[in-house]
């Protein structure tokens, strides 16, 4: 392939530079997945407001740019704006608040596989390493709901505080059965457990369905969208965390948030959806049957719409609704799932090809 003869010799004539041609190396791997992630998020914000613009029957952005370029113009606006800070605030937490929110929420992709070749850290752990950056997003949400010494922003915080606790367990036990389903914390080996001869049929969103719903939902509600947003809450405490924040600041929140709804959708389809693999593999027609990373995109563009559809389409959930839903719903259902996804995989169900 053309990338292949392209990076190929690019990667091996940086390596033999020595220490400095190696970090090159790595700086060019880190940019090549931040780079595109930052432009993700502004066409994502874009896509957001012309789906919902269609679902209640008006335009959406129209005018700058024809609307694609509606995002950039909102990024300049914010960060030419002014930064303000409130007199009684905890300036040096109030500042971190915002980079503690976003660090991981792109650290976090350098273990996600685009394609067999395409991953910046193809660690064994991985599935723990993205347990360990995904629940480290949330300090940041209560530590910007502290230190602006607002009672809206600070009741933000401790909601952000139980909502994450409740769904992190579910989302936590949905990955364990991925875990069980494919043996392997790899993932890579994750994707390439869901690869045979039946394509789609061998992708674990079948025999791990109520794990499928009850992560993706729970991804929902990890990063604080509709109808999970009583964080932010903006009918009832303005902004929630996010209150006293403007200017760049505001904006690294709001680059932390989509980045993350970005993450969960593309996790999704690398847990339960065959990652890259095609849903025609076996057919062989060549363009419907090669596997690569646009089937991926394709898969984690489906899932980021569905973001946006339930935004537009979901009242905001009750407090004690979400925390019900949490603890006395998906966390018993995926308990029982674990058991039943042990026995699947004691009796062979996983084997690739089955």
């Amino acid at each position: 392939m053309l990338e292949n003869q392209v990076i190929d010799p690019l990667r091996d004539w940086l390596l033999d530079l020595g220490v400095a041609g190696s970090i090159a190396w790595i700086v060019l791997k880190i940019l090549a997945i931040a780079v595109p992630v930052i432009v993700s998020v502004a066409f994502y914000v874009v896509w957001e407001r012309k789906l919902i613009g269609w679902m209640h029957v008006r335009h959406g952005p129209m005018y700058v740019g024809m609307g694609v370029l509606q995002a950039f113009a909102d990024v300049f606006k914010l960060l030419f704006k002014e930064v303000l800070q409130p007199a009684r605030a905890a300036k040096g937490l109030f500042v971190l608040a915002p980079l503690l929110a976003l660090v991981p929420a792109f650290a976090a992709w350098a273990v996600v596989p685009f394609d067999t070749r395409l991953v910046l850290a193809d660690v064994n752990a991985g599935l723990l390493y993205l347990l360990a950056m995904t629940s480290l997003g949330v300090y940041g949400i209560i530590l910007a709901g502290w230190a602006s010494n607002s009672k809206y922003a600070f009741l933000g915080a401790m909601r952000a505080a139980a909502q994450v606790v409740s769904y992190e367990i579910a989302m936590g036990f949905a990955m364990v059965g991925v875990l069980i389903a494919a043996g392997s914390l790899n993932l890579s080996a994750i994707v390439m457990a869901q690869a045979g001869d039946a394509a789609l049929f061998e992708w674990f969103m079948w025999p791990l369905l109520p794990l499928f719903v009850v992560y993706f939902i729970s991804g929902v509600a990890e990063t604080n969208r509709a109808p999970f947003d009583v964080v932010e809450g903006e009918s009832e405490i303005v902004a929630g965390h996010m209150v006293e924040y403007s200017g760049s600041q505001f904006a690294l929140f709001f680059l932390a948030e989509y980045a993350n709804m970005i993450l969960v959708s593309m996790l999704t389809s690398l847990f339960f959806l065959g990652g890259w693999l095609s849903p025609f593999h076996g057919l062989g027609i060549p363009l419907l049957s090669a596997d690569g990373w646009w089937w991926l995109l394709l898969k984690a563009a489906f899932f980021a719409s569905a973001f946006i559809w339930f935004r537009a389409s979901f009242p905001r959930y009750r407090y004690d609704q979400i925390m019900r839903l949490g603890w006395k719903v998906f966390i018993p259902l995926t308990i029982a799932w674990i058991f039943a996804t042990a026995l699947m995989a004691y009796f062979g169900v996983f084997e690739p090809g089955r």
